[in-house]
């Protein structure tokens, strides 16, 4: 750990700090702290920034009730800007939107990004929305029995496909596992941020296995 002493604050004694999803790994702003707003937001772990505008210090989620709650701050490699880890309580942009950044300027035609998130909410939209064709729409229209089944028959092909030590055949079927229990999850109203804070609770311990003695 460094110590605030150690940061590069502007002439202003400002630092910028990106503000990122803890779960989807989204940006939701950037914002500016000082060294008293920095304090604060480590002592109450919510962060807190400093308004360029209004002069003054703002604890975010205050007055709207969209409290971010600080998981870890990272400085970058010069010191002087800073990446700020949350789990927020509600909308990160006054606009209410969940993310600051919604305004595209530019997409590739030839390079897609990818995310848990963006896979959940486009499955999401095929049981809300469905689409004639759609094998995603066909699995919920079937019900759960059906997509219980297809689990089953894709937990199987990744353990017959890892078994015999094919990487390439198990990466595939471990795809199609993640996606119907994506399916799954949906269907039974389980977010994706169930299973991170299930997972997060969680504290692993490696046990040695200890070899009794044959007597």
């Amino acid at each position: 750990m460094i110590d605030i002493s150690e940061l590069k604050f502007d002439k202003d004694g400002l630092i910028p700090a990106v503000v990122v999803d803890a779960v989807s790994g989204r940006v939701l702003t950037l914002a500016y702290m000082n060294e008293e707003s920095l304090k604060i937001s480590m002592e109450k772990e919510l962060t807190c920034f400093w308004s360029r505008s209004r002069q003054e210090l703002w604890l975010k989620g205050e007055t709207s009730g969209n409290y971010q709650h600080i998981v870890s701050i990272t400085a970058d490699c010069d010191k002087d800007a800073l990446v700020v880890v949350v789990e927020p309580d509600g909308p990160a942009c006054h606009l209410g939107t969940f993310s600051c950044f919604e305004n595209p300027v530019f997409e590739s035609n030839e390079r897609h990004e990818f995310s848990y998130e963006q896979l959940y909410e486009l499955i999401r939209g095929r049981k809300e929305n469905p689409k004639e064709g759609s094998y995603t729409t066909y699995l919920f229209n079937k019900g759960l029995d059906k997509i219980l089944k297809k689990v089953g028959e894709e937990s199987t092909e990744v353990i017959i496909a890892a078994k015999a030590e094919d990487k390439k055949e198990t990466v595939y079927e471990i795809a199609d596992l993640a996606y119907h229990v994506m399916v799954l999850m949906i269907e039974a109203g389980i977010s994706l941020e169930d299973i991170y804070r299930e997972l997060a609770s969680r504290h692993v311990i490696d046990k040695k296995v200890k070899q009794e003695k044959m007597t």
